[in-house]
């Protein structure tokens, strides 16, 4: 019996924003119904403990995510959320103090990332009153992330960007140091009780459109984490967010099943002998990440 430290299950594959580091997907947009939601719980029960409500999408857009994390805490779950965080005020009643929810990830790049963002100032506020609230009455752990570094640093326009994000923060948690001079990217900084900031270099899709590389190496993916998107296809990581690696459809088999079968075994054994065998693999840039 597989079990994964993560599992994506996407609740909606549509987005508030256009993002210039997210490229919209080209599926169907669908909000996943509570129904289903429930069934695909008692399905992935046995191989984990931890959901994440994203692969695609943002998760606040779904117009029943109080209803989705009462039935997963019925269920056994801890939830985790990633959102660009812009639709708070609306959704705050719904998801504040959610016994459910374990953690929540703040994509503070989504801001600038989004032409025709307006206010950073009311928007980072907006998102540190919540976390502030919510840490306070609940053990809930929250990330803030900067996930707009280069290669080759940053730019003056950039630095100017993030330091006013970062500016905000450290007023805010009143800190005596500048953010910059503590957090290494890829790694975060504690700046209150269970509260941190990351930052990181911007994160790129993997696509099939970019070029193929010897494939040799290892992914994490179908070992320690594996997704469902909206409309019901298992793929076996978060970066598939088109659903190129088609393990099967839940609404069609059962996971189990799925996540034993010849493509996911192929996979799986692939990734054993340090070779990625799938196409979308051998053009994805994180793999790198973990050596050969």
């Amino acid at each position: 019996m597989k079990k994964f430290k993560k599992f994506y299950l996407e609740i909606t594959s549509v987005c508030n924003l256009a993002c210039s580091f997210c490229p919209p997907t080209e599926r169907q947009k669908q909000f996943i119904s509570v129904d289903d939601f429930s069934k695909r719980l008692d399905q992935i029960k046995p191989h984990t403990d931890y959901i994440y409500l994203h692969v695609k999408g943002e998760p606040l857009l779904h117009p029943k995510i109080d209803q989705l994390l009462d039935i997963s805490y019925q269920k056994g779950f801890k939830v985790n959320i990633t959102t660009n965080g812009t639709l708070l005020r609306k959704t705050k009643h719904k998801i504040i103090n959610k016994p459910a929810l374990r953690q929540m990830n703040f994509s503070l790049h989504s801001f600038d990332g989004h032409e025709g963002s307006t206010n950073k100032e009311g928007y980072v506020r907006t998102i540190i009153d919540f976390i502030k609230e919510a840490t306070d009455q609940t053990d809930l752990i929250v990330s803030l992330r900067l996930w707009n570094l280069t290669e080759d640093n940053l730019t003056n326009v950039q630095k100017k960007r993030n330091r006013e994000v970062l500016e905000i923060i450290e007023r805010e948690f009143n800190l005596d140091y500048k953010i910059e001079e503590r957090v290494v990217p890829g790694t975060g900084v504690k700046i209150a009780e269970r509260i941190y900031l990351n930052q990181d270099i911007e994160f790129k899709w993997p696509s099939l459109h970019e070029e193929e590389d010897d494939g040799k190496g290892f992914c994490h993916g179908l070992r320690n984490q594996a997704g469902i998107l909206a409309n019901g296809t298992v793929i076996p990581c978060c970066l598939d967010g088109e659903g190129v690696i088609n393990l099967g459809n839940i609404n069609e088999q059962n996971f189990s099943e799925i996540i034993e079968g010849e493509r996911a075994n192929n996979l799986y054994n692939g990734f054993s002998r340090r070779e990625a065998v799938e196409e979308m693999c051998r053009k994805c840039g994180y793999r790198k990440r973990f050596g050969s």
